[in-house]
């Protein structure tokens, strides 16, 4: 609901409008740094105190790309440190972002990437949970700073990490285009800078597509276009090495497509069929009907989102349609309501499954979009059905489940063991086609019919300090 307005128009109770920024806010700020801190510095120091070949990896990765651009080396002949030996996978646009990473000491580089990682992920969560941090009132930075550190436990959250990976920072970029109420920069921009550090967020091109975003669209690629280029004009060399040759390794650079580690669909695939052409038809033939369900769930909810948003007051009232150059705005506006804005992150969180399932290799640590997926389900946390669903998906994701059912497959167990292995060991990416099933029907007819039932909720005057 908008500022200075409560339920159903009245006034807001006396106390809102209590002067804020005293002592008692600042010690309730530092309790939420303290909540968040105390959570995420064992996994902290659990990595960064790792033998230094197995610590922040990746990071190692990107300030070898930035060294080798300063010496002017050919980006994707460098290989890090043995044992390792990893080499440069991403675009030169990337090279170049991490030049300055490349100027600190490692130990400064680690530490300085950790806040920033964090910092990232405190970002998705003032977004992704938005409804119910309202709720908390004056114990907002309590309630994110709890919710940062239930997010950092999760698995995924767990090995980025453990790699010092960009998954955070992608995240927030594209949440953040698509979520924000109104943006203080060309909408689409993040999603186009997002494309040119990691090609995996460009499947968000698709759902501005899908959902009549026209003008994001536009800006996403003009945006990746305009540092492509730049990158090109820059790094002419790497530039052509990457998009005509590095690019089109695949799995050779980006790691073995039959690793645990890969959940997405051409992994799981990979490890119960043989290479060869039987494998890619399969391939095929599941990515393209996962692309076309999951999408066509996160247009139905993007949709609804829209149709919701104008029958709360906020534009033109009407049955589900499509988008005719929306701003996404209307669904983001929180007097469109918490319904509203739940569809909509349900549109974003399914397209960033999609990333991960339909990409040739998606790692555990990229399923961060379980971050948004987890704060559809919740909404506000007034449905109890819904919040023991979101309670049920968090602790799933708590445990490294693919490598318990890898260790199950091994052949000196008996078959049975073996058969249930091969399904543990794909259980994320499994979740992850689950959860576009169960958000893309349960979630969203779940929403769509609660705008005609009553909410007992808003009949009543706010209690403690989860107000609405």
């Amino acid at each position: 609901m908008r500022a200075g307005i409560g339920v159903r128009g009245e006034a807001p109770p006396p106390r809102a409008s209590r002067r804020r920024g005293g002592p008692a806010d600042l010690a309730i700020l530092l309790i939420g740094v303290a909540v968040a801190v105390a959570a995420i510095t064992p996994i902290a120091v659990h990595w960064l105190t790792n033998p230094p070949d197995q610590r922040m990896v990746d990071l190692e990765v990107y300030r070898d790309g930035g060294a080798a651009v300063l010496r002017g080396a050919p980006l994707y002949d460098v290989l890090t440190q043995p044992p390792q030996l990893l080499p440069f996978t991403y675009p030169p646009f990337a090279a170049l972002l991490a030049v300055p990473f490349t100027l600190l000491p490692w130990r400064a580089a680690q530490g300085l990437w950790t806040v920033l990682m964090y910092a990232a992920l405190t970002i998705v969560i003032c977004y992704a949970f938005r409804d119910l941090i309202r709720r908390a009132g004056r114990w907002t930075p309590v309630a994110v700073g709890a919710l940062v550190g239930a997010a950092a436990w999760m698995w995924p959250s767990y090995d980025q990490m453990r790699f010092g990976q960009v998954g955070f920072f992608l995240l927030a970029l594209c949440l953040a285009d698509c979520a924000a109420r109104s943006a203080r920069w060309p909408r689409g921009m993040l999603v186009g800078l997002a494309i040119a550090i990691k090609l995996v967020p460009g499947v968000f091109l698709i759902y501005f597509l899908i959902t009549g975003r026209w003008e994001a669209l536009r800006n996403a690629v003009l945006t990746a276009v305009v540092a492509t280029v730049g990158a090109f004009a820059l790094l002419p060399a790497d530039s052509v090495d990457y998009w005509f040759g590095a690019l089109l390794e695949g799995g050779e650079r980006t790691g073995s497509i039959t690793a645990t580690t890969n959940q997405a669909l051409n992994g799981m695939i990979a490890r119960i069929v043989p290479e060869g052409p039987v494998r890619s038809l399969l391939w095929l033939v599941l990515l393209l009907g996962t692309a076309y369900v999951g999408f066509k769930f996160a247009r139905r909810a993007a949709l609804a989102a829209d149709d919701l948003a104008a029958a709360g007051g906020l534009g033109t009232a009407g049955a589900l349609r499509p988008f005719k150059g929306t701003d996404l705005t209307r669904a983001a506006d929180p007097a469109a309501g918490p319904a509203a804005y739940s569809l909509l992150l349900t549109g974003i969180g399914i397209t960033g499954l999609l990333s991960v399932l339909l990409s040739p290799v998606g790692w555990m640590h990229h399923l961060v979009w379980m971050i948004v997926v987890l704060a559809a389900l919740l909404g506000d946390g007034r449905d109890a059905r819904r919040c023991l669903v979101t309670a049920a998906v968090w602790i799933f994701f708590l445990f490294p489940l693919p490598w318990y059912g890898a260790a199950m497959s091994g052949r000196e167990h008996r078959l049975i063991t073996r058969f249930f292995g091969r399904i543990v060991q794909d259980a994320f990416g499994l979740a992850a086609v689950a959860m576009i099933m169960i958000l893309g029907i349960w979630l969203v007819n779940r929403l769509v019919a609660a705008k005609d039932r009553p909410d007992p909720s808003r009949s009543e005057p706010p209690v403690g300090t989860l107000a609405p």
